[in-house]
């Protein structure tokens, strides 16, 4: 199974880092588990608002921060490092009469676009997971212009429905007509649903593997990856059901 991803056409070995994990919840007991990667900046899903979560070294840690959610203890949030700037932006989640979550834009350094993934079920009959993402893009398609999209989706071509329009394949060509693709799968050559390498092991079974965690970025953000890394299931098994991706910027 291959874990790490190298794009050889570039020689710095050190540069920009960006990580996405799903830490299946205590985030406040595990922040210590991604600091060896040192990244410049860490999507985190399902993790606790560190000013009111009441554990004092994930809130040193923790002092430069977005976080989104309707409750403390279980939310989506981006974490920098000290001297980056994150400026959250005002981007609208509302699609007509519904609130889609979760996702949360903001700009880095004044410099380019993040926009922060976790997409819900929502208690969505029709447009749960990958259909909240859709709903999202509708409305804010128009600022997405070299934005990088990382997080969990909670989806794969695999589960596309044929008499659906807002299908993961239909997410996923959306976001190509604005110049925007997965870095995995440009780096790979693969398609979607046919990943080499799982995101996700349904409830820790290593039986049970998916590809539902992802990055998508705009050419210029492709062609600076250098390295693009997905966690191994035995390191990180034991802390959550979802790999941590990190990418690597020249």
């Amino acid at each position: 199974m291959k874990q790490k991803l190298t794009n050889t056409k570039n020689g710095m070995e050190s540069g920009f880092k960006i990580l996405t994990w799903n830490c299946n919840g205590a985030f406040r007991k595990k922040f210590e588990s991604v600091l060896d990667f040192d990244a410049d900046i860490c999507i985190i899903q399902e993790c606790e608002n560190p000013t009111e979560s009441g554990y004092k070294d994930y809130i040193k840690w923790a002092d430069n921060y977005l976080w989104t959610c309707d409750t403390k203890n279980k939310g989506l949030a981006i974490f920098a490092k000290p001297n980056i700037k994150l400026q959250k932006l005002d981007w609208t989640n509302n699609f007509k009469d519904h609130a889609v979550k979760h996702f949360l834009p903001c700009k880095v350094n004044d410099d380019f676009d993040i926009l922060a993934v976790w997409t819900h079920r929502n208690n969505s009959p029709n447009f749960g997971y990958i259909g909240q993402l859709w709903k999202y893009l509708q409305v804010n398609k128009d600022k997405l212009n070299g934005t990088l999209i990382a997080g969990d989706f909670n989806s794969n071509t695999i589960w596309d429905e044929w008499d659906r329009w807002w299908n993961h394949s239909d997410v996923v060509n959306e976001l190509k007509e604005i110049g925007i693709e997965s870095i995995y799968h440009k780096m790979t050559n693969e398609q979607h649903g046919k990943e080499s390498t799982p995101t996700l092991f349904f409830q820790r079974k290593i039986e049970r593997p998916y590809h539902i965690d992802y990055v998508f970025a705009p050419e210029k953000f492709i062609k600076r990856t250098h390295k693009f890394e997905i966690g191994q299931p035995d390191k990180w098994l034991n802390l959550s059901d979802h790999m941590p991706i990190i990418i690597e910027l020249n």
